[in-house]
């Protein structure tokens, strides 16, 4: 359970909160907030992504002070959402590289074991909410992710947190081209992960909303 926990952490959106930014800074791909493989996420995908979040964690509390609290925990969602919207593509890329696939029998059968394990299905999806930020709705889909980093790292003859497997995801990352609308960040694909931009007009235009709004 805890091999399985790290590697959930490592491949889902940190839930840690920035005010989704609805405008494309990157104008060689207007609307999208990422460009993975030629396909893009666009920036109503990633929000789409964040408000099932926030549904969720607003069913899970029924007092406003622990859903407000909950918020303010979770204070760069958008960017971890979409890190973990991109991370998923990578992974996803270099499974099948390595010929991996996982059958929906397969992601049932964690899913069953996981339940038992953490007290039935809504203890479950409790737990993936508010350790690795995933909507009920998208839990499958996680377990699935789950499988494909396991059975690489056992084709690699590694594990999930050793070099060799970031190494496979780093490869699978230059081969997509990632590419991030600079208001997200960058990704680097050495290290498999988005990095926030050191762009000076990003901050000019922050620096002058905020200005404005006091």
């Amino acid at each position: 359970m805890h091999r399985r926990r790290r590697t959930a952490l490592l491949l889902s959106a940190a839930i840690v909160a920035a005010p989704l930014l609805t405008a494309c800074g990157n104008d060689a791909h207007p609307g999208a907030a990422a460009v993975v493989g030629g396909q893009r996420i666009t920036v109503a995908q990633l929000e789409s992504r964040v408000n099932e979040v926030r549904t969720a964690q607003r069913a899970a509390v029924t007092d406003d002070a622990q859903y407000a609290q909950a918020v303010a925990q979770t204070g760069s969602l958008a960017r971890d959402t979409l890190h973990g919207m991109v991370l998923d593509k990578v992974l996803h890329r270099a499974a099948e590289d390595a010929g991996i696939t996982v059958s929906r029998r397969e992601v049932q059968e964690m899913r069953a074991g996981l339940e038992q394990q953490a007290g039935g299905a809504k203890g479950l999806e409790t737990a993936w909410l508010q350790q690795y930020g995933i909507p009920p709705q998208r839990l499958d889909e996680n377990l699935r992710l789950q499988l494909e980093a396991q059975k690489l790292a056992t084709e690699l003859g590694t594990n999930t947190s050793q070099p060799a497997f970031w190494n496979a995801l780093s490869k699978a990352s230059k081969t997509l081209d990632v590419d991030l609308n600079p208001r997200y960040g960058n990704w680097d694909a050495q290290k498999v992960a988005r990095v926030d931009a050191k762009t000076p007009w990003v901050r000019e235009i922050s620096a002058a909303g905020t200005q404005q709004t006091t």
